[in-house]
């Protein structure tokens, strides 16, 4: 039978029952506004009974808590952790994507594209009924600079978005890593706690609030597998296996995580990339980490395609070895002069391999279409390589299927092209106020000229300003530096308004200006458009993609708060629910005290007034 002082065992098991808790709630109070914590509850089971041998078989031993341990629902962990990647891509992306439509903006706080080009097409109908006039001629060649100004200053303003992604990227990329050896760290710390038997509450919560950052950054999935005992398998050791993947890649695995690495790219992919752009690798495989693959979400993922995207409209073509050193492209996706993106020295990927190329040139047929690519190499091909690579696929760089700054860089660049290419083709057909004619038998010939034969051209200070604009050249034109001609600012003269004078015609004849007019609104240039529509093209591509990136965002950022309201329902702090805790657990230890204090005097009575 049991003890004559058992009642005081039971009674001191509730105290201490009670007593944990009181603290448990006292630690849920004071964490009440920490970020990430977990609410915490004591878990209390039955004492096992105590065979007494008597009738009734067994009697109970009191209360024994088991263990202290935090409220949690991995469901809600991996819906919330796969949620929040989504949250990261469009806020990510909304944010960039508002940068480049403040470039395209075109009010009354910002003079844009479509004011600068009315007000130049303006000078120029003044022109028309001026063409003699010096002034002007210089009022109308002032606004063709404000023209080109704006592009010089739009490619600018793209270009340091374009190396803000990039420098953001780098910092992703250590933030990554930082957070992985933490993870690890603490896989560490909490599998030495809990295989004496302990459970690591607050660090578990440390490391979830690392998987919540890691999940907004990039896709994250994680496992915890509990480790068994290899002398019994069904006994667990009390640690556990801790692996987590971004991307579907191993990062961290338990006590060992890897690291990825920022490396600048060698060529640049696209015409108007800035130098310096990074691929991510493995640090120790060297493998790439292909951060921005249409199969990625994450914040790293929206920089990748707010830095690269080229709405799929990369080079490809069909390689066909000429010799070790040329490779041309055949049935090329890039036709026209003016669309080209391809930079002057790059890379060519061809069957998964990379070879740079040093130059470029193209044939084109009748219509001025471009039929094939002559691509340069920087090292000879050996005759196995050559065997791998005829008829192969061939790219430069990667179809990246949104719209990012190599997407609207290509674009101004295909409008300036058609639109200089038009206005200088007008004006190399006319005589300046002198009388003197324009060579344009050397244009239709290709030679190489510069600023004196071209008013649009590109920024060269070797030629005074003027780049050569040549059939081929025009490639060369971007709006990083389209310029016009210095010569005529200089000389004002120089300018021409008319065609061959005649007698009749006199020097304030305009006939050319009349065709330069007709490229404002009558003449297609530019996706089916005239000049005065490219803003247009402009400002519905960046805000299709600005209010797709608003719309998605919001609604990620509701399920966010769906699924944030769901886990806080089971392992938030409820202030009054702890409350109402103190208070029953209060009643609980007091009861406990009473039942101590009872028994005392029943053994009092039993001691002192019992006779032997």
């Amino acid at each position: 039978m049991p003890s004559t002082f058992f009642g005081l065992t039971i009674a001191s098991s509730g105290l201490n029952a009670y007593q944990i808790a009181l603290n448990t709630t006292a630690n849920n109070i004071s964490n009440v506004q920490t970020k990430g914590y977990s609410k915490q509850q004591a878990n209390r089971v039955a004492s096992d009974a105590l065979r007494v041998y008597q009738k009734y078989g067994a009697v109970g031993t009191g209360v024994t808590t088991t263990s202290v341990k935090q409220l949690r629902n991995q469901y809600y962990d991996i819906k919330y952790w796969e949620n929040q990647s989504s949250v990261g891509l469009y806020e990510t992306k909304l944010n960039y994507m508002q940068q480049i439509e403040n470039y395209y903006m075109d009010d009354d706080s910002n003079m844009g594209f479509s004011t600068i080009l009315n007000t130049m097409f303006n000078a120029l109908d003044t022109l028309k009924n001026q063409s003699g006039d010096t002034n002007a001629r210089q009022q109308f060649i002032g606004s063709t600079q404000n023209f080109a100004t704006f592009f010089n200053a739009t490619y600018q303003g793209l270009s340091e978005i374009q190396n803000n992604a990039n420098e953001e990227i780098k910092s992703a990329v250590a933030n990554i890593n930082a957070i992985a050896e933490k993870i690890a760290n603490l896989n560490k710390q909490i599998n030495v706690i809990e295989v004496q038997g302990g459970y690591a509450n607050e660090l578990r919560d440390q490391r979830a609030l690392l998987i919540d950052e890691l999940s907004t950054i990039v896709p994250t999935e994680v496992s915890e597998v509990p480790v068994k005992n290899s002398n019994y398998p069904e006994m667990e050791t009390g640690a556990n296996y801790y692996t987590v993947k971004i991307g579907g890649q191993i990062l961290v695995d338990t006590y060992d995580y890897e690291t990825l690495v920022c490396e600048a790219r060698e060529n640049r992919v696209n015409q108007c990339d800035s130098e310096g752009l990074y691929n991510i690798k493995w640090a120790k495989t060297g493998n790439t980490f292909a951060a921005g693959s249409s199969s990625m979400s994450g914040s790293l993922k929206a920089l990748f395609d707010v830095r690269d995207g080229n709405n799929g409209e990369n080079f490809t073509g069909a390689a066909k070895v000429l010799n070790s050193r040329q490779i041309q492209v055949v049935s090329p996706s890039i036709t026209a002069i003016e669309a080209m993106t391809m930079p002057e020295t790059g890379t060519l990927t061809i069957n998964g391999r990379d070879y740079n190329y040093t130059d470029f040139s193209f044939e084109l047929d009748a219509e001025g279409n471009i039929t094939s690519y002559t691509f340069n190499l920087e090292n000879a091909l050996s005759t196995e390589e050559r065997l791998k690579v005829d008829g192969m696929k061939a790219s430069i760089g990667s179809s990246v299927d949104v719209m990012g700054i190599p997407y609207y860089m290509s674009q101004m660049n295909q409008f300036l092209r058609s639109f200089t290419s038009m206005f200088n083709d007008i004006m190399l057909q006319g005589e300046d106020l002198n009388g003197d004619a324009t060579d344009y038998y050397s244009f239709i010939t290709g030679s190489d000229l510069h600023g004196e034969d071209y008013f649009f051209g590109k920024s060269d200070a070797n030629y005074g300003g003027t780049m050569d604009c040549t059939m081929s050249s025009y490639y060369k034109l971007t709006a990083a530096n389209i310029c016009a001609s210095k010569l005529c600012v200089k000389e004002p003269e120089k300018l021409a308004t008319q065609s061959h004078r005649t007698e009749e015609s006199g020097v304030d004849d305009y006939n050319l200006i009349e065709e330069l007019a007709k490229l404002k609104s009558d003449t297609v240039l530019f996706r089916g458009g005239s000049a005065d529509g490219f803003l247009k093209c402009m400002i519905s591509d960046v805000s299709i993609d600005t209010q797709k990136a608003k719309v998605f965002e919001q609604n990620f950022l509701n399920i966010q708060s769906q699924l944030e309201t769901q886990r806080m329902s089971i392992s938030g702090v409820d202030e009054d629910e702890e409350a109402l805790d103190l208070i029953k657990f209060q009643n609980a230890y007091n009861l406990s005290s009473k039942m101590i204090s009872v028994m005392a005097q029943i053994y009092d009575k039993l001691i002192q007034e019992t006779g032997v």
